[in-house]
């Protein structure tokens, strides 16, 4: 079922199972995506009447502001991408304008739509690449070239060869030689048949052979040369420009029949890919479906008076400003209109608040919502329920060394208790802390692993004491986790 078929319920079923708790969050991305799909279904004159409300998501580190956006890009089917708001400058000084966002985000999208066209021709590809596997394999086997020597590759060995000038008296040949050539046309069929059973077979896949491929740096995909307006395409235009000028440089390279199927399949499906189409698609998806996940917004938020430092934060928020309510940014597939494109903020704004940003940005997100800070209850979860639950990857990490651990009850009590508690007296980090206290627990089954193989490790409360207990007696907490 695509992400867009998914019901607001759906949504956030599919997101629990990687994120503990944070309903309020989850509700509001999960109607967020739904409304994106609802509205496509508008007439049309309604459709561009119907702008995106925005998130702005807020809570401290280690509750899952990220992992939302991280997992919502992996569910979502439309154009996502996750930035940090403190990478970007304020324009006129050295660094990234806030547009390459949107850049960025149309190159996915191209790059998205490209592997779906590319898989619609994958089997219509597969049939080229065998041929040319096939011509490499045994050169002058094929139609064209049977056609072109009638003696093949048998009557070049043997030089029975037909002059070009068929005026020519020596243009003549005996029936006997006729017959010949035939024969051996008819034997290298044979032969370029066996061929191609053995490579569906996979009987040649280890098999050497020679390939003439390219060199250079593959041209960056694009639309025309300097249609950005911007230094990072026009970079991309002028190195390829440079490769036009320089010529696709070609030399032989020696490899397997497994590695050649690869480097033609790329080929193949490069030379047959509509690149003005693909990026038609990518641009129409990005303008209607597109999402920007924007992290760290609270470090771009200014606190009391304007000076120094500070003055370029708020520039960045006046050059976020017009992408969020809705402008054209320049990229090379074309113009993109970001009116429709749902942002989604987040922050923990612990040394600044909301309302730090500038009125004009915090009314571009309507919809906030707090993340809860995560506690013992939670802890445990985190650590047992999720696909990708931490016990669960420490027990698969160690098995591969045929060590099996078993964690008892009392010991994820007693983790998940000195994780709460290192949590309310040092820094609150969230869900991190838990990973410090797994490897300092397991750091010295880990260490010794290899020499285990075999053993079944039993975890419980009287271990992780032993493992923790300078932690524990520590009045300074925070001088040994994080």
């Amino acid at each position: 079922m695509e992400a867009t078929d998914l019901t607001p319920k759906e949504i956030v079923e599919r997101l629990d199972n990687y994120i503990i708790g944070q309903k309020k969050a989850k509700r509001s991305v999960a109607i967020a995506l739904r409304n994106r799909s609802r509205r496509l279904k508008l007439p049309e004159e309604m459709r561009d009447e119907v702008a995106p409300k925005n998130i702005l998501m807020i809570g401290p580190t280690g509750v899952g502001k990220t992992e939302i956006a991280r997992r919502l890009a992996k569910l979502c089917g439309a154009p996502f991408i996750k930035v940090e708001a403190t990478k970007y400058s304020e324009i006129g000084y050295v660094g990234r304008d806030v547009e390459s966002m949107i850049r960025d985000l149309m190159a996915v999208s191209f790059n998205m739509v490209k592997a779906e066209m590319e898989d619609k021709m994958r089997d219509q590809a597969k049939e080229k690449v065998e041929e040319r596997l096939l011509d490499l394999l045994l050169p002058g086997s094929g139609p064209k070239a049977a056609s072109e020597n009638p003696g093949g590759i048998l009557g070049n060995i043997f030089g029975k060869k037909v002059p070009a000038d068929s005026s020519s008296e020596t243009a003549i040949v005996p029936a006997d030689g006729q017959g010949e050539q035939s024969s051996s046309n008819e034997n290298m069929k044979e032969t370029r048949e066996k061929f191609r059973q053995m490579l569906r077979d996979g009987k040649l896949e280890s098999r050497e052979l020679s390939l003439t491929v390219s060199t250079g740096p593959k041209a960056a995909s694009g639309i025309g040369f300097f249609s950005g307006g911007n230094m990072d395409d026009i970079e991309s235009a002028m190195q390829n420009l440079q490769q036009m000028m320089n010529g696709n440089r070609k030399k032989q390279r020696t490899v397997t029949v497994a590695e050649a199927r690869k480097i033609l399949t790329e080929e193949i499906l490069d030379s047959m890919l509509d690149q003005e189409k693909c990026a038609e698609v990518a641009k129409d998806r990005v303008e209607q479906s597109g999402i920007v996940f924007i992290d760290e917004i609270d470090k771009i938020a200014v606190h009391g008076e304007t000076h120094g430092q500070s003055v370029s934060r708020e520039g960045v928020q006046r050059d976020i400003l017009p992408i969020v309510e809705g402008s054209h940014v320049n990229t090379r597939f074309g113009v993109v209109d970001t009116k429709h494109i749902l942002f989604i903020a987040a922050g923990a704004f612990s040394l600044s608040k909301p309302s730090d940003l500038i009125p004009e940005l915090q009314g571009r997100f309507p919809l906030r919502v707090e993340l809860d800070s995560l506690h013992k209850e939670e802890f445990k979860r985190i650590l047992l329920e999720p696909k990708n639950a931490l016990v669960k990857q420490y027990k698969a990490l160690l098995q591969t060394e045929g060590v099996e651990i078993e964690f008892a009850d009392e010991a994820i009590d007693r983790m998940t208790s000195i994780a709460e508690e290192v949590n309310a007296k040092a820094e609150n980090i969230g869900a991190r802390r838990l990973h410090t206290i797994m490897e300092k627990v397991l750091e010295d089954i880990s260490f010794s692993a290899d020499e285990r193989k075999g053993e079944t490790i039993t975890i419980d409360a009287a271990f992780v004491d032993e493992r923790l207990k300078d932690i524990s007696s520590s009045e300074d907490l925070s001088r040994y986790i994080l």
